[in-house]
């Protein structure tokens, strides 16, 4: 029971290319700030690409950019470009029919983890990269303020 780490992973990389201003990174860049191996940021920026969130620039100094601007990035687009399927799993082999919950929980959890997942989405939906990328600004300030003060 795993929980994918792809969409933090993704907005991470969507952050770092947003501060980039059109410089292009490498995947060993990136995979330097993500703390992680290159060739999984590779996978990933395919992923984002075959979205149409990244774009890729070949050559002596090329590497990975955004293809669209921060405020026309929303975390759902994100989310819809690395990770399938829903926030929640149901049960991997039927439960038990001859148990009263055996029988029922799946229409049960269907409905509860269906109303969840349009939660989720809605709250990916209505915020941006741009808006990621002024809250890590943000943040990187209060930390100075803290340091300094």
């Amino acid at each position: 029971m795993n929980t994918s780490s792809r969409f933090a992973f993704a907005v991470h990389v969507l952050a770092l290319l947003s501060r980039q201003e059109g410089v292009p990174l490498s995947s060993e860049m990136i995979a330097g700030s993500v703390n992680t191996n290159p060739a999984l940021i590779r996978r990933l920026l395919t992923m984002l690409a075959e979205a149409g969130l990244t774009t890729s620039q070949l050559g002596a100094g090329g590497g990975a950019l955004l293809a669209r601007e921060p405020q026309a990035v929303t975390l759902l687009d994100v989310y819809r470009a690395v990770d399938e399927g829903q926030l929640f799993a149901l049960h991997r082999e039927a439960p038990n029919p001859a148990c009263v919950v055996g029988r029922n929980i799946q229409h049960v959890l269907r409905d509860v983890i269906d109303d969840a997942q349009r939660a989720m989405e809605t709250s990916l939906a209505a915020r941006t990269l741009a808006d990621v990328t002024a809250d890590v600004v943000r943040n990187e300030r209060r930390l100075a303020r803290r340091r300094s003060g």
